[in-house]
């Protein structure tokens, strides 16, 4: 049986209680780019109140672009704004009895390190100084998860449910019409066609192939709990079981 885990980032200011239900993991943001101590506190108990797992969402220190617009910074910055974001919210997870699972670095972070090799090695050596069992979750075949490959960290493919891709497997710029998919139905076709067969329809109307442990949806997207809940629905409904990254058969 083919299985995916179904992640979300939250902690950004959504109504995350009406999302939570449909997924099994959830990237929490750490206080830069969105949240802060109270929303991680509250975000990080319903999370585990409901059997999800958590993992970190650290992004770029710059809260007025939510963390979407390309920062530079040092390999060693770089690396201590992943490690600082990532010890903040795991003190929260352990407040509440839980335990940390992953790191999935936010907006323009993620997308550079997707294709900068120093940006990803960076992320990952944050990583890895925060726990080395730290599952690294990255754009599929990108920098970032060669990169936590190369430095013997866990790693996960992700693809997304609710983005458009282009021919080149990147994702399509926000600023594009038509890059969210709002549509419930066809973000649930995307993820049954990544899921289940491999492929993702891009921009342009080809096929790209996508191999992935989880897919994403975004807790800000218009309809976000309705989105999810058709995703998961129509998965479950086509045979492919939803279970969160470490389960026993979740590696594809």
């Amino acid at each position: 049986m083919t299985t995916i885990d179904l992640n979300a980032d939250v902690g950004e200011g959504m109504d995350d209680a009406a999302i939570l239900p449909f997924l099994t993991s959830v990237n929490v943001a750490c206080g830069l780019h969105a949240g802060g101590p109270e929303v991680m506190d509250r975000t990080v108990a319903l999370a585990l109140e409901r059997g999800v797992r958590v993992g970190a969402h650290p992004g770029y220190d710059d809260r007025a672009n939510f963390g979407r617009l390309d920062v530079e910074l040092s390999d060693a910055a770089a690396t201590s704004l992943v490690l600082f974001q990532i010890g903040a919210l795991e003190a929260f997870v352990r407040a509440h009895g839980g335990k940390l699972v992953h790191v999935k670095p936010h907006g323009a972070l993620y997308n550079r390190a997707a294709r900068d090799p120093a940006l990803a090695l960076a992320i990952c050596e944050g990583v890895r100084r925060a726990r080395p069992d730290l599952v690294v979750v990255g754009l599929a075949g990108s920098r970032l998860v060669a990169a936590a490959k190369a430095l013997e960290l866990p790693a996960a493919n992700e693809a997304f449910a609710d983005r458009r891709y282009l021919p080149d497997g990147r994702l399509m710029p926000r600023k594009e019409k038509e890059s969210v998919l709002t549509d419930p139905d066809e973000a649930a076709e995307q993820a049954l066609h990544i899921a289940r067969d491999g492929y993702v329809m891009t921009s342009t109307g080809t096929r790209l192939a996508v191999r992935a442990q989880t897919l994403c949806l975004h807790g800000d997207t218009p309809g976000a709990p309705i989105i999810a809940r058709t995703v998961r629905e129509r998965l479950e409904r086509e045979g492919v079981r939803v279970a969160p990254l470490g389960s026993p058969v979740s590696e594809q």
